[in-house]
């Protein structure tokens, strides 16, 4: 092959290694290929003008002269370089006219490995994994050892290097097993502090061994799935040495425990140890194998033993808030150190036998008595902590309907509340929603069973409350009870109403209600017409149109009527001849009587003045309505009579009287209150100061008979050194 036009500089060529060499053409052998193989052996090759060797111990490459080196390459990727001789490549690897390519291509011959290759290999990195296990500094580059694990690898010795590592690793881990067997420690916490070392030390040194073998561990343990990376292999070793041990595994755990407990009873412990320790059980993945369990036995003895202990000391309102506390702390234990997965089971253990044990004890010894005090913030947490167990809040629901049930039949049965009666029941209903609501979220199921309770204990009294209720709104309605705005009154009636849904003698409450409620329009003593028609289209809503028919009809008549007595005063103007006595305002209200009260005969002995005006209105009435018949209610009329007196000196003297005994009254309070004020004072200034708090004019005579008054009645005293001062006495 003719060498002329070729480039005297280097191809880059793919080795079976996978990096790259560059050789100089002058060492090809005379044959058609020559293929270069990543051997230890120590020729020296040139690269250009420079050169470098391999190592034949650690098989590196060493660079003799980097100058040359570096240009080679753009980014760390091999380059052809650009030709100086007209014969050369060209510019960009293009081939000059006349050029031959030079191919170099792989032997398939490996040159032998020198005997103690491995030995010495492993040496170097058995004293940089001695150095890490005894906390000495390595010798040694990290590059280098790094390398030497690459070349080792290069070369098939993944595998023995592999179980070097692991014996070593597990004779190290060995030598600390006696001291946590054979140890003496003043307390379990000691031993755990030591455990904790020992495991510690294990991570950052296992960590620190795998950067040296990182190569092994992303080559020969990623190609073989049985094979477990350096990391696990740390681990597999650490359990199999220590924690399978049967005495470190007791100590271990029974220390752990040991400090949850402290910690459960109130001292301040490691949590930080705990948190350590725990993590080191779910990384050798024998959390739930070796402490899980143990842990929620210890954990069930003590809150059964609690919990039986203090639901029967504690009053109920203090347990449930030791319960609460109880439940966050163990929160705060499973966010903090224990492992996720024992959360269902820990917290599930702590309301078992904190509150599904004694459920039926806490409502009856408890809940009676913060529903009567109105404990809402109590209750809504009894509320909470029985939706956390099975059944709770039905035993919760079934003890607050009993409850209702019992101190509503209190109410209803006692006829000394009666005149309080319909009050209280809306008093105890707006309590019993604001709980409903408040403290158990509104649940749909209380509110019905507060429902069935009312429905169950309002009618123990057959027809009562039906009466009370409508005399109640008869007091409401009429015209003396201005206490009320019509909002209020309209919210009032809203509240009536959701007692009378309950009642089952709605009759009753009609037959009471439009007898109240006769009397009000016929006496002219209802306090509002908007009002009256508000409650009954309440009431027509709630029972329909027939149960208000009648009671409409009587606001019908009361609205016909009044027409019907403008007209009749008309009528009388021109029949005002006929009248023996005039000056009468006479009017008449016609009731249909289907739609009234039924009212028995009265027989009233009218005088003839009023005897006269009924005819005359019976006479104007049946002209317009001829075939109908009246039957007069004397019983439900009234009259109201007015007198005029000429005043006299009895009635003069009264009232001066009745004035002089006010002012006496007035004076005496004055002095009172500037005495108790002042403490001491002068005859002469308490005058003054009289003068200028009283209203009306007095005489100095009369306030020193009231002065003298107080002293004798020991409201103040004359001083012992000065008679014209006096002293309060209080």
């Amino acid at each position: 092959m003719s060498e002329e036009g070729v480039d005297r500089r280097t191809t880059p060529v793919r080795q079976s290694s996978k990096r790259n060499r560059e050789y100089d053409e002058d060492e090809r052998p005379q044959q058609e290929s020559l293929a270069v193989q990543p051997d230890v052996s120590p020729k020296r090759v040139r690269v250009g003008s420079g050169s470098f060797a391999m190592d034949g111990e650690n098989g590196r490459s060493l660079p003799m002269q980097q100058s040359n080196f570096s240009q080679l390459t753009n980014n760390g990727s091999p380059r052809l370089a650009t030709p100086t001789t007209p014969g050369g490549l060209g510019k960009a690897g293009t081939q000059a006219p006349g050029a031959k390519k030079l191919i170099i291509r792989n032997s398939k011959a490996r040159p032998q490995l020198p005997n103690n290759f491995l030995e010495k290999s492993w040496t170097k990195l058995e004293e940089a994994v001695g150095a890490i296990h005894s906390r000495q500094s390595v010798s040694s580059s990290l590059e280098e050892l790094y390398q030497i694990v690459e070349n080792l690898c290069g070369n098939k010795q993944a595998a023995a290097i592999y179980e070097k590592l692991k014996g070593n690793l597990e004779k190290h881990i060995a030598e600390q097993l006696p001291d946590l067997v054979q140890g003496s420690y003043v307390n379990s916490t000691a031993f755990l502090l030591h455990m904790n070392k020992v495991w510690t030390d294990h991570c950052d040194q296992t960590v620190m061994i795998r950067s040296i073998f990182l190569f092994l561990d992303r080559t020969y343990v990623l190609q073989n799935s049985t094979v477990l990376s350096i990391w696990d292999l740390g681990l597999d070793l650490f359990r199999a040495v220590i924690l399978d041990d049967p005495t470190v595994r007791s100590r271990t755990i029974s220390g752990l425990l040991t400090l949850i407990e402290q910690e459960r009873l109130g001292e301040k412990v490691d949590r930080l140890l705990l948190k350590s320790l725990l993590r080191m059980l779910s990384s050798l993945q024998i959390y739930q194998q070796v402490f899980e369990g143990a842990f929620l036995t210890a954990t069930q003895k003590l809150y059964e033993n609690e919990g039986r202990v203090n639901a029967r000391d504690m009053d109920v309102p203090t347990y449930l808030n030791h319960v609460q506390q109880r439940l966050l702390e163990e929160t705060d234990r499973l966010d903090y150190y224990l492992d996720f997965g024992t959360r269902k089971a820990l917290i599930s253990t702590v309301e078992k036998y904190l509150i599904a044990e004694h459920v039926q004890a806490l409502l009856t010894k408890g809940l009676d008595v913060m529903l009567h005090e109105d404990r809402r913030v109590e209750l809504k947490l009894f509320y909470d902590l029985l939706s956390r167990v099975k059944n709770g809040l039905i035993e919760l629901k079934t003890s607050f309907s009993t409850y209702i049930k019992k101190v509503g039949k209190a109410l209803v049965i006692d006829p000394q509340r009666d005149r309080t009666l319909v009050q209280d029941l809306m008093d105890m209903k707006n309590k019993l929603d604001a709980i409903i609501v408040e403290c158990f979220n509104g649940t749909e199921k209380f509110s019905q069973a507060e429902k069935d309770a009312f429905d169950n204990f309002i009618n123990q009294r057959v027809n009562k409350p039906a009466e009370l209720i409508a005399k109640f709104m008869d007091g409401k309605l009429r015209s003396g009870n201005k206490a009320a705005t019509d909002d209020e009154l309209e919210k009032l009636m809203d509240k009536v109403i959701i007692l009378f849904r309950f009642i089952q003698g709605k009759d009753v409450f009609e037959a009471f209600y439009k007898k109240d409620l006769a009397k009000r329009l016929l006496l002219g003593r209802s306090a509002s017409v908007d009002a009256e028609k508000s409650m009954l289209s309440k009431l027509k809503q709630e029972c329909g149109a027939g149960f208000t028919s009648k009671l409409e009809g009587m606001f019908k008549d009361m609205e016909l009527s009044k027409d019907l007595a403008v007209a009749f005063k008309q009528f009388l103007q021109h029949v005002e001849g006929e009248l023996s006595w005039t000056g009468v305002d006479f009017s008449v209200s016609i009731l249909t009587m289907g739609h009234w009260p039924t009212y028995p005969p009265t027989e009233v002995i009218m005088p003839p003045q009023m005897i006269e005006y009924q005819e005359m209105f019976k006479k104007f009435y049946l002209s317009k309505h001829s075939g109908r018949k009246l039957h007069w209610q004397p019983s439900l009329g009234h009259c109201l009579l007015r007198a005029q007196f000429k005043p006299n000196e009895e009635e003069q003297q009264a009232t001066t009287e009745q004035v002089f005994q006010d002012r006496q009254y007035q004076i005496d309070a004055a002095i009172v209150r500037i005495m108790k004020t002042r403490k001491t004072l002068p005859h002469s200034l308490l005058i003054s100061e009289l003068y200028n708090q009283l209203r009306f004019p007095v005489k100095p005579a009369d306030l020193k008979k009231r002065i003298e008054s107080l002293i004798e009645r020991d409201y103040m005293c004359r001083d012992k050194d000065d008679s014209n001062t006096y002293n309060y006495v209080a």
